[in-house]
């Protein structure tokens, strides 16, 4: 059978398409290649993901190059706003906005709008049209293997995400790498959750994790897990040196007290108690992969070091600080620290040199 550029490539190729962003692309250009005047392109779909409402793909057909929106607020939403100023994007593009062709069932939400230079005939737009239904297909896989990817880096991290969509599904010995790790945990938390509501409690877990995980987020790390009200993050050595893993862990720090204060104020404010908390840092090696049983597995991380931050920052309530560092993350900072001598930690052999920020 004899078929346009266009469908030809949605029979046999569009399903192997990296992402929406290359099938956009090729889309577009096996269009023009149709003789179709296109000036552009959109492409729109509702992610399941807990930020981003919408996603939309925008194509210049003069450069082949795209560029990503996206629509941020609750999911659910109707996204007409992020509709309208795709279609004004490509109003800036061509003289005709031909409107959108829905591809995929209702809940897909996917979208396809074009810019043309002129109004196109009727075979063109028939064109388009069968464009869209062949589209259902290579979009629904496509957007398949980004709903996968979100949920994974959702629930388990951006960098464990990827090694489980790798193929990474065994119990296995691991991976050993290297990073400044911090782990940060909330005090009196036990005493807050028996006194006050549920939804009280979880508000307060919720303040408290985007605080802290939001700024180990900005300064290029990741959060492995959240462990009740604690949380164990990593910024790993490799892309960048031990002493930049070891200042970025440190300007995260800075970052979650700053937000931390900002929220203690807003909750006096409320006649709400403050969220005081405790935070360790340290750099070392770890073991990250599979643990678990046959056939139930958690991508994690184990080994001395992240034993020994957990236990340093045991040492924060009794030492009467928000922040303790080790002995091996002090030698790789030139931030002026405090001193506070070696401390024995539980299950840990050897005593730890214990150095604090100054306040």
């Amino acid at each position: 059978m004899q078929l346009p550029c266009a469908l030809s490539f949605l029979v046999d190729e569009a399903i192997d398409m990296p992402g929406a962003d290359t099938f956009l692309a090729e889309l577009g250009a096996r269009l023009v290649a149709d003789g179709l005047p296109l000036a552009g392109g959109s492409l729109t779909q509702a992610p399941p993901h807990p930020i981003i409402a919408r996603r939309s793909w925008l194509w210049r057909a003069d450069t082949g190059t795209v560029i990503q929106a996206l629509g941020i607020g609750s999911a659910g939403t109707t996204g007409a706003d992020h509709a309208k100023a795709d279609r004004d994007w490509l109003a800036g593009l061509g003289m005709v906005v031909m409107e959108e062709d829905a591809a995929g069932h209702a809940h897909d939400h996917a979208a396809i709008r074009w810019a043309a230079t002129r109004p196109l005939d009727a075979s063109e737009l028939e064109l388009l049209r069968a464009v869209a239904r062949f589209a259902v297909a290579p979009l629904a896989v496509i957007a398949g293997r980004a709903t996968l990817a979100a949920l994974l880096e959702t629930y388990l991290g951006r960098r464990s995400a990827a090694q489980v969509l790798a193929g990474r599904l065994r119990r296995e010995t691991g991976e050993t790498i290297r990073a400044a790790l911090l782990y940060a945990d909330l005090r009196g938390f036990t005493a807050l959750s028996e006194t006050a509501k549920p939804q009280e409690v979880i508000a307060a877990l919720d303040a408290w994790f985007d605080r802290i995980g939001g700024a180990v987020h900005a300064f290029g790390g990741e959060v492995l897990k959240f462990i009740g009200d604690g949380v164990l993050a990593i910024f790993p050595i490799g892309e960048r040196s031990s002493g930049a893993a070891c200042d970025a862990a440190l300007r995260a720090v800075a970052a979650a007290r700053a937000g931390m204060n900002h929220l203690d104020k807003s909750r006096a404010e409320q006649g709400l108690p403050p969220l005081p908390f405790g935070t360790a840092l340290h750099v070392g090696e770890m073991l990250w992969g599979n643990i678990g049983t046959a056939d139930r597995l958690d991508f994690t991380a184990i080994g001395p070091a992240v034993n020994l931050v957990s236990r340093l920052e045991g040492l924060c309530r009794p030492l009467g600080r928000t922040v303790l560092l080790s002995g091996a993350i002090a030698a790789e900072t030139t931030q002026p620290l405090v001193p506070l001598g070696e401390h024995r930690l539980r299950g840990i052999a050897a005593p730890c040199a214990v150095f604090a920020l100054r306040e």
